[in-house]
């Protein structure tokens, strides 16, 4: 299984960013979920969503960040917006078979290469 994401970048603070994850993943059932690490920081998860579309966002994140997935494409998007200087980090996507949102690192054996995003304030 392969993940890609894509978009990641620069932006300044209040602004928005979407971030896209396709997988190759040949499973009905899935779950993407989307972790990030901060410089010095461990990786945390924040966001989930499950191939039944049921979602699960951190509440570090609600009401700034939204997730969707396209069945069709296989690929997971995060809208960021209302970006603050703390999102600054190394974001990736990670898949596991089965259903469910927690977003647990250890729970994921799929996992992309990460995109960069900095905040600037």
């Amino acid at each position: 299984v392969h993940l890609m994401e894509s978009g990641g970048g620069s932006v300044q603070a209040g602004e928005s960013l979407k971030i896209s994850c396709k997988t190759d993943i040949a499973i009905p059932h899935y779950v993407i979920a989307w972790f990030r690490q901060a410089p010095g920081k461990e990786r945390q998860g924040f966001a989930a969503i499950d191939s039944m579309d049921l979602t699960n966002l951190a509440d570090s994140v609600k009401g700034r960040f939204a997730i969707s997935l396209d069945i069709a494409e296989k690929t997971a998007t995060l809208q960021k917006n209302n970006l603050k200087f703390e999102d600054t980090a190394i974001y990736y996507c990670a898949a596991r078979v089965g259903l469910g949102t927690a977003f647990i690192p250890g729970y994921f054996p799929y996992w992309g290469q990460g995109t960069q995003v900095t905040v600037s304030s």
